[in-house]
């Protein structure tokens, strides 16, 4: 049977396999959290599925945990963090700390982290964001896993972009999606249960549709509205790796082997004040969300994920018990 943990007892259960892989209290309080928050919100393969090739990572060094991120403001209105081939969550929350206030005071503010890794729920950095009043624009380069279109090879990574911003009277609204059809995660998943998947979300290595998920992972992702998010994923590796100094998908090493050489992965933000543009913007925000919802079937998107956090903090968070045995085992439990 599977597991069902309380919050707490999960967020500690997650500090507790990382310290022990030798990541100091303070960074795998920051990493744990981020695990707990995408398990909460139903998001399990941005969760505690990771953490045993997190505490991995560190034990192999091809996550570095003994420096911390270096900010530094190259202009009135830029922040750029030197991730230092650590977790990208202190990174990202060091970034945003520097940012944040630039934004409110010049109208905007581009923060780039650089040479950093796997960067979690992309939605959850923009949200913070947009509960400190600021529109949020997100976007990640990851591991080679999507060639460009008509092509064989990876050159891009599944290269999340997330929007965030406040509204008046209700939580933010968050925009959180993959480049490809269908996350990398979702397909390994699939790979472990032995199950196929549906055809369209995978090419094998010669560049044919395939319903095996083992063949997919040798192959590549397809990229969500094909030519157009390939195009898409292009954008994203600019921003996020050639704008930062950090590695394109093809030159970094995975986030899912334990070896290797840090994968030097980068993020981008672009952080706006909405009234430095219009002090009209969130009752101007709800006419169009209003005008969305008055047609049935209509939801926005985030309600699940706040649904789902609601239930989380009420019910707790249920992990498959290999999963957990596992990470009783790495924290010595």
């Amino acid at each position: 049977m599977d597991v069902t943990l309380d919050i707490g007892s999960l967020r500690a259960l997650g500090r507790d396999v990382l310290t022990r892989a030798g990541t100091p209290a303070d960074i795998a309080a920051c990493v744990a959290e981020a695990l707990v928050r995408a398990e909460c919100d139903g998001i399990p393969t941005h969760g505690f599925s990771r953490l045993p090739n997190y505490a991995d990572h560190v034990a192999s060094g091809k996550v570095r945990v003994d420096a911390a991120p270096a900010v530094s403001r190259p202009r009135p209105a830029a922040v750029l963090v030197d991730a230092r081939c650590g977790f990208a969550f202190p990174a990202i929350a060091a970034g945003l700390d520097a940012a944040m206030p630039m934004a409110r005071t010049q109208g905007c503010c581009v923060l780039a982290i650089a040479d950093s890794h796997h960067c979690g729920v992309a939605g959850h950095h923009v949200e913070r964001a947009a509960n400190h009043g600021l529109a949020a624009l997100m976007c990640a380069n990851t591991p080679a896993a999507m060639a460009p279109w008509g092509g064989r090879v990876s050159s891009f990574g599944t290269n999340p972009v997330a929007f965030a911003c406040p509204r008046p009277s209700a939580p933010p609204l968050v925009v959180d999606l993959s480049l490809s059809k269908v996350t990398r995660g979702r397909v390994m998943a699939a790979a472990r249960r032995g199950e196929p998947i549906p055809e369209g979300w995978v090419l094998d290595p010669e560049g044919r549709p395939t319903t095996d998920p083992g063949m997919g992972l040798k192959g590549t992702m397809v990229p969500m509205g094909d030519a157009k998010g390939a195009a898409l994923a292009l954008i994203v590796e600019i921003l996020a790796a050639a704008l930062t100094g950090s590695n394109f998908a093809f030159e970094g090493s995975s986030f899912f082997l334990p070896g290797g050489e840090p994968p030097r992965m980068g993020q981008f933000f672009l952080l706006l004040s909405t009234d430095a543009f219009s002090p009209d913007f969130g009752p101007r925000l709800e006419i169009l969300l209003g005008h969305m919802l008055g047609q049935a079937g209509v939801r926005l998107p985030g309600d699940r994920r706040l649904a789902r956090r609601s239930q989380a903090e009420r019910e707790g968070v249920t992990l498959p018990r290999a999963l957990y045995e596992d990470l009783l085992r790495r924290k010595g439990g």
